[in-house]
């Protein structure tokens, strides 16, 4: 293969032009169209947005069920989430962007590697019968001293000989587990993180909750508290959950996952009341729901990544520790910049009260249930293109990624439509307090009219993460956090509830245009848009 490549199922020519930026723009006809790349896109991306938005959906529903408990106990359950979210971010977010990448170029290569050695024993075996049939015409296969007891093969019974032979390997292969040592490194970081993560958020709940300003005699104090202990006892099960499902997403299987999630939540529905009102156990009773669903969803996976691959590899010193810990530790800068813009607005609304910070805790898990939605896109671009990239297909890379970024801003769009509407009309579903219901009322315009840059932002990363340019996105979402923090503290003080979501919108648009920055300007991995050899420093 050519590193120009071969892009038959795509509509136009690739042509390399001469400014990058014009790349988002290419085939921008054909965003709708159900070519291959369309289709291998939507298979992959609506599956994984659907698993993706799992996790907020159950915070939602905690958040409906506990909503009816009043607005302490909904606040309560707001920092608590918001601590939760945060650590997990910090601690598996990195090993799970990095995983979906490396196990997707593992395997490329690894079927590569397999075609590669099938196309060489075809051609063995086509040498030989011609040579055969050669010695035949000449005679010198004829029967001799040394032979005549030894009967002869026809071509056709060494061509057949070589075929059954041929296809008992293919037979053996298929029956074969994968050895995939990307995912075993994994999965080892992915059970040691959760067990940290859930040591440290139980026996630092109360100093952690005092950090995003509810104070020790606060009404929100104890529940908060209780929330955050029990649901941390499902941090092992979410991280070894979510790093399996990281595995998944780079063999391109978005289904497992998603069917996994689905009866979790089931689970965690069917829960939720029973724990909450009919065993009266309030906010623990959410949290006991939810990690139980956890267990489940973890065990689902389990069953079903061992059908697939050997969990282990041949010998301990194959395990890529030295990779991951070098790689993870550049997207473990990244994702506390990310995250700790969010936890800071979070915490700035805490300190305006109880009525705002139960309102920001409703509209900020609508804002990231919708927009996680366009995150699908964003894993189905990433394993994409982590193939691409391994393949050295820079055509078929401009298409997926040119693609991916106008399907995302068209979804933005309709995000912003159903996100708006959805929210005026149904807020009293999460509460029925006139105060708390005006200020979601003021937050809806901002929770709205940011979905086509958070949209675009999501999947910029996932194009990033593909181009494996993880050394980029780390530095360049330091530069976003040190702006937005300053924008998060200054806007609060000076507009209060409307001032954090203004932040918000600053934070999300500097994200899009650093993201976009590598392709924009044909750098880095992107180097090939220019004509020149791409790079990854």
């Amino acid at each position: 293969m050519t590193e120009a490549g071969d892009l038959t199922s795509v509509p136009a020519s690739v042509i390399i032009r001469p400014i990058p930026f014009l790349v988002i723009f290419k085939d921008i006809t054909h965003v709708f169209s159900m070519d291959a790349i369309g289709r291998e896109l939507l298979s992959i991306a609506f599956p994984a947005a659907l698993a993706l938005a799992s996790d907020p959906v159950a915070s939602l529903i905690d958040t409906a069920f506990i909503g009816r408990l009043g607005a302490v106990e909904l606040a309560a359950v707001g920092v608590s989430i918001a601590i939760f979210q945060q650590a997990s971010r910090i601690t598996i977010f990195p090993i799970v962007s990095i995983t979906t990448s490396f196990v997707a170029e593992e395997n490329t290569l690894e079927k590569m590697k397999a075609e590669e050695e099938e196309a060489n024993k075809a051609k063995n075996v086509h040498a030989n019968t011609l040579a055969i049939q050669d010695s035949l015409e000449k005679g010198v296969a004829s029967t001799t001293n040394n032979n005549k007891n030894q009967p002869q093969q026809t071509p056709t019974e060494v061509k057949l000989t070589s075929d059954t032979m041929s296809n008992n390997g293919n037979k053996a292969n298929k029956k074969g587990k994968k050895t995939i040592k990307s995912a075993s490194t994994a999965m080892i970081i992915g059970l040691t993180l959760g067990l940290v993560q859930a040591f440290v958020l139980i026996f630092t709940s109360k100093v952690l909750i005092g950090i995003m300003g509810v104070k020790p005699n606060s009404a929100v104090m104890s529940p908060a508290q209780k929330y955050l202990t029990i649901r941390s006892l499902g941090a092992p099960a979410l991280l070894l959950s979510l790093s399996m499902q990281g595995i998944f997403r780079g063999f391109k299987d978005t289904k497992t996952p998603l069917y996994a999630t689905v009866a979790s939540d089931g689970l965690n529905i069917i829960l939720d009341p029973i724990f909450i009102f009919v065993l009266r156990l309030g906010v623990s009773g959410a949290a006991i729901a939810h990690v139980i669903s956890q267990y489940f969803m973890l065990l689902i996976l389990f069953i079903r990544l061992a059908k697939e691959v050997n969990l282990m590899p041949p010998k301990f010193g194959d395990l890529q520790f030295g990779k991951f810990i070098r790689n993870g530790g550049l997207m473990l800068a990244r994702t506390i910049a990310v995250t700790f813009c969010q936890t800071l607005a979070a915490s700035m609304a805490a300190r305006l009260g109880t009525t705002p910070m139960a309102a920001f805790q409703i509209c900020l898990q609508v804002w990231l249930t919708s927009s996680m939605l366009a995150d699908g896109l964003a894993v189905a671009g990433q394993a994409i293109l982590a193939c691409y990239f391994a393949e050295k297909d820079y055509n078929k890379v401009t298409a997926a990624a040119s693609r991916v970024i106008q399907m995302s801003f068209v979804l933005g769009l309709g995000l912003s439509v159903f996100v708006g509407l959805g929210l005026y009309f149904g807020s009293g579903v999460f509460s029925k307090d006139p105060a708390v219901l005006h200020l979601i009322a003021i937050g809806i315009p901002f929770v709205a009219a940011t979905q086509p840059i958070n949209s675009l932002t999501f999947v910029l990363d996932g194009i990033n993460f593909g181009a494996s340019d993880f050394a980029y996105t780390a530095y360049s979402m330091v530069g976003v956090a040190a702006v937005s923090i300053a924008a998060v503290i200054y806007m609060a003080k000076l507009n209060g509830f409307v001032g954090i979501w203004i932040a918000l919108t600053i934070y999300m648009g500097l994200r899009a245009i650093t993201g976009i920055g590598r392709m924009a300007t044909g750098t880095g991995p992107w180097k090939f848009l220019r004509g020149r050899s791409p790079s990854y420093s």
